[in-house]
């Protein structure tokens, strides 16, 4: 005959073992190696210092550069599009923002610029978009211009970045004066 002790004998063991195992795993290390060799620690300089999404805390990038995000943009199937704004509205501020009710955390007002032609439907490569970007700071050099990428199946802008600034503009600090420390 088979009695109940026999039974529960072996699964008390596995469990015993299983809890063993994980109590023996040893926690992943964190290194702060790389931390020390950085200068992470900085304090932000909150005057002319402002920015606009992706990369615009990196100097400006080159005509290659944005070649490539380009690139990055079309080979994962997203529509690229340049937009633009003067100065003035480029920014949210009260005077040129209308809000619909309380700000909570998330919310972004005046996330639309006016669009240059449409969007880039077709585009193969960057030397398509450097050659219309060409043309919008031809055409408003005075303003801010982005380029944006729209991914048509999910409906969302995926990233933009600024590709120019007005020569005249003032709120933006070099990187090597955006700290004060």
């Amino acid at each position: 005959t088979i009695s109940a002790s026999m039974i529960k004998a072996p699964v008390a063991a596995r469990q015993q073992t299983a809890l063993t195992q994980a109590k023996t795993a040893k926690p992943a290390m964190v290194s702060n190696v790389n931390a020390k060799k950085t200068n992470a620690f900085l304090v932000w300089q909150p005057t002319d210092n402002k920015f606009f999404e992706t990369f615009s805390f990196l100097p400006a990038l080159s005509d290659d550069e944005i070649s490539k995000q380009v690139d990055y943009m079309v080979g994962n199937g997203w529509t690229p599009c340049l937009e633009f704004s003067d100065p003035e509205t480029a920014y949210t501020g009260s005077q040129n923002t209308e809000r619909m009710g309380a700000v909570t955390s998330g919310y972004q007002d005046n996330r639309y610029w006016t669009m240059w032609k449409l969007p880039m439907f077709g585009c193969t490569d960057g030397s398509q978009v450097l050659g219309e970007m060409k043309q919008c700071t031809k055409a408003f050099p005075n303003a801010y211009i982005r380029l944006v990428a729209f991914d048509a199946v999910r409906q969302v802008q995926m990233c933009g970045f600024l590709v120019h600034r007005p020569p005249n503009c003032t709120e933006f600090q070099d990187p090597s004066r955006r700290s004060i420390a």
